[in-house]
């Protein structure tokens, strides 16, 4: 809709002027509304080849983004990048994690061994069930289970769980069950919980009928962001030192789908190398190089064949780069400036979405 008034700046001119804008220096006018609230498109692409359904994503840091994080992330249409702060081993046990459920609940169920005691496992009022496996972990074949009720009715409280579970087969459900089919099991079988398992008898999970029940209290919440194989989609943080290719690796074999390069400054030798590497080593994954602040530091990483970019040095809450260092950008004029240059090279303008969204830390 064409207006006669000259009111306020483009962005072309209010970020042309040579000043650095952080968000509270700026605010969007008005316009005229002639689309309905379901017409919006939230739809956008976190890097070149993983498209997400909202624009969210959870930042890698270890007090942000582990599996339950990325698991619910990508349960509403975004995506979690789980935080590199642990051993490659660990950091993939997470990507694995996330790849083998399907619902937006993760619990913590107790996994016991068949030689185990009863009484040491009821202890706690917290414990509504417990599942024995062969070794007593999550890792191995599920033997049977035993629910709190059942427990409550022993007289001998020194019993081993293998004398006394229950070995029901058809209280397991694939890993693929989603919300819909777990909820109908529970219903037509009147169960009180499920126990999810991979192929192979692995367990991942247990859903109680009261997770679920509260789970679908929440607002629609789609298909989720999910990849080729039909598994949720999720991203891992790594360094750019020589040890963090081992680490790129076994997260490539746990199944990542997007590589992010933690580093506050992305313009770097050492960052130009390792997007290389990545791309000259998994030429099919996308790395997430940064964070920069410039056109010029962009400009660096797209040459070295990045598929998206981080924005911004400073601009959280928590950190003091500015202030030590005295270097940054306002976040308002680094996602404009950066967009500006990306967008063209990508013939999209899905970075213009993430940036704002995937606010950068350092």
């Amino acid at each position: 809709m064409a207006t006669e008034f000259e009111d306020g700046f483009p962005a072309e001119k209010l970020f042309d002027q040579g000043y650095s804008y952080t968000y509270d220096d700026v605010i969007f006018l008005p316009h005229y509304i002639d689309f309905p609230t379901d017409a919006v498109n939230l739809s956008t692409k976190l890097s070149r080849n993983v498209p997400l359904s909202i624009p969210w994503v959870s930042s890698p840091m270890d007090t942000v983004t582990e599996s339950h994080m990325a698991s619910a992330m990508a349960a509403l249409g975004g995506i979690g990048i789980i935080h590199s702060n642990v051993t490659p081993s660990e950091q993939a046990d997470m990507i694995r994690s996330v790849k083998s459920r399907r619902v937006p609940i993760l619990s913590s169920p107790v996994f016991k061994a068949p030689d185990s005691r009863i009484v040491d496992e009821f202890d706690s009022n917290d414990v509504p069930f417990v599942l024995v496996t062969q070794s007593g972990t999550q890792e191995t074949k599920l033997l049977g289970y035993i629910a709190r009720s059942d427990w409550l009715g022993l007289k001998d409280r020194e019993v081993k769980l293998g004398e006394i579970m229950r070995t029901d087969a058809n209280v397991c459900v694939p890993w693929d069950y989603d919300l819909g089919q777990i909820d109908e099991k529970l219903k037509k079988e009147r169960r009180d919980f499920v126990v999810v398992e991979k192929e192979g008898g692995e367990v991942v999970d247990a859903l109680t009928k009261e997770e679920v029940d509260r789970v679908k209290g929440y607002p629609k919440l789609g298909k989720g962001t999910l990849g080729s194989d039909g598994r949720w989609m999720v991203g891992a943080a790594i360094g750019t030192r020589e040890s963090d290719k081992e680490r790129l690796e076994q997260l490539v074999k746990a199944g990542v789908d997007v590589i992010v390069l933690d580093s506050s400054q992305g313009n770097s030798v050492y960052q130009v190398e390792m997007i290389k590497y990545v791309k000259r080593t998994y030429p099919e994954l996308d790395v997430i190089g940064g964070n920069v602040v410039t056109m010029s530091q962009a400009q660096n990483l797209i040459k070295a064949g990045v598929d998206g970019l981080r924005v911004g040095m400073g601009s959280g809450s928590i950190c003091t780069t500015q202030e030590v260092c005295a270097v940054g950008r306002g976040q308002a004029t680094a996602v404009y400036k950066v967009s500006s240059i990306a967008a063209p090279k990508w013939h999209s303008c899905y970075c213009r979405w993430w940036h704002f969204i995937f606010r950068a830390y350092c």
